[in-house]
């Protein structure tokens, strides 16, 4: 059937209601009429614990019976201290500074001020540019999404962003245009394609004016805007002997593949690389109190405490105790459990399940991630990648049929070039068993299956 007539098919078609939550259960959610679901993606990657684990929710419960929150102008508190020492000790090396906030977003909002104030505190004020990729999702505040290239997500704020500079996806799957022209009819090499993009950083820096570049910013492995992309054998060294080769400081964002999800505690760590800044947010509390971090390293404290006596970033929030409790709460299961080496082991037996379920699938281009962190790209041709029209609505429909089969899983349109591209998420909660990851596979593969025969 042609793509027109598939899509005349489908028209009809409407986004399914969203059910309403009632209550969770380790690696499972109910709703209000009592149906389960068995949450394969953690909700966005947030869930590393599941729901309702009763350590951390005892834990939450015995700080409100004290306090909520000391407000930072005010006081310190024991549950800020702890978890200060517990995430320096995970991130090792120089990064043991540290400022907590509600989300994401603001941890990345945080890290862009400390990388203007660190800049400043130097003496280079003349950087305030950022560099960052395509097909990158750094948050919602507008900092955040100035630097992002999700093109949908930025739409309706065109015009009102903060300038930023976007490069070529580092993807190995879809390498950039210029890789594909100099490399043509010769087979895809990963080293070749990181060494491209690392490349392009480079030259993109010298474009600007070296004197212009505050710092580059990427997700070690590309979270919701590629679909669980890691970075190509060698890239992270070669950017960081780039940016510090030109005083551009390195911000790993890692809301989302960091804090274990992918079997190490740093995603950069399976690099071998250390950033200036990284941020931290979906595994850290685990989604049971908001919270994020921003972490920056032990260089870069001096010039700023020394210039301004402190960090020029921060809200009411910040440090907030119940969050802070909740978040040590996590930790210290993750750690007792060694739940991070779970992840690492059982990332391997998920990757096996995924490759045996989908490897030779006529609509699976490809199958990538680390840990507890995969996805798949449908394409409508194998042969040439080919995207599904972005009118068929593939991803959204994938993410229906899995509701209607009990699973969540967490799909993404546009990842290749903004409006067309559909990939699926699987990111289950660290505690997830050998025989829920296989139910989540078999899920997964039955209703793309369904999806596939209802537009063909």
């Amino acid at each position: 059937m042609s793509t027109s007539a598939k899509r005349d098919k489908v028209m009809d078609w409407e986004p399914g209601q969203l059910p309403k939550v009632d209550y969770g259960q380790g690696c499972y959610i109910f709703d209000t009429d009592g149906k389960r679901y068995l949450d394969g993606s953690a909700g966005p990657a947030v869930f590393a614990l599941g729901h309702a684990h009763p350590e951390v929710n005892e834990a939450i419960k015995a700080q409100l019976d004290r306090i909520s929150h000391g407000y930072r102008y005010t006081f310190t508190s024991d549950p800020l201290g702890e978890l200060t020492a517990m995430v320096a000790e995970s991130c090792g090396g120089g990064l043991r500074n540290m400022t907590f906030n509600s989300s994401g977003s603001e941890a990345i909002e945080s890290a862009i001020k400390i990388a203007l104030q660190y800049q400043t505190a130097i003496g280079q004020k003349s950087r305030r540019l950022f560099i960052s990729r395509e097909r990158s999702w750094h948050g919602n505040t507008m900092g955040a999404t100035s630097i992002s290239g999700f093109a949908a997500r930025r739409a309706a704020f065109e015009g009102a962003l903060m300038p930023s500079h976007l490069l070529s996806p580092a993807n190995v799957y879809r390498p950039p245009a210029g890789y594909l022209a100099a490399n043509a009819g010769k087979p895809i090499d990963p080293v070749a394609v990181g060494a491209y993009c690392a490349q392009e950083l480079e030259d993109k820096i010298l474009e600007l004016g070296a004197d212009k570049v505050a710092a580059f910013v990427f997700e070690p492995v590309v979270g919701a805007a590629g679909g669980c992309v890691p970075a190509p054998p060698g890239y992270a060294k070669l950017i960081r002997a780039i940016c510090d080769k030109h005083g551009v400081l390195m911000i790993a964002d890692e809301v989302m593949c960091g804090a274990g999800r992918t079997g190490t505690w740093r995603a950069l760590e399976h690099d071998g690389v250390e950033p200036d800044i990284m941020t931290v947010a979906k595994g850290l509390g685990a989604g049971y109190v908001p919270i994020g971090g921003t972490i920056y390293h032990d260089r870069l404290k001096g010039p700023m405490f020394a210039k301004d006596g402190g960090l020029l970033t921060g809200h009411t929030f910040t440090g907030h105790t119940l969050a802070c409790a909740a978040a040590v709460a996590v930790q210290k299961v993750i750690r007792r459990d060694h739940l991070v080496e779970k992840v690492r082991e059982d990332g391997k037996h998920l990757e096996a399940l995924l490759r045996k379920a989908f490897a030779d699938h006529p609509y699976v281009g490809d199958i990538r991630g680390r840990g507890f962190f995969w996805a798949i790209e449908m394409v409508e041709d194998r042969a040439s990648k080919a995207p599904f029209d972005p009118s068929l609505a593939v991803y959204q429909r994938l993410r229906d049929r899995c509701f209607a089969n009990g699973l969540i899983c967490y799909p993404v349109g546009g990842n290749v070039d903004g409006k067309a591209g559909d990939i699926a998420i699987i990111s289950p909660p660290y505690i997830a068993s050998r025989e829920q990851l296989g139910s989540i596979v078999e899920l997964m593969k039955a209703s793309l299956d369904r999806v596939i025969s209802d537009i063909s």
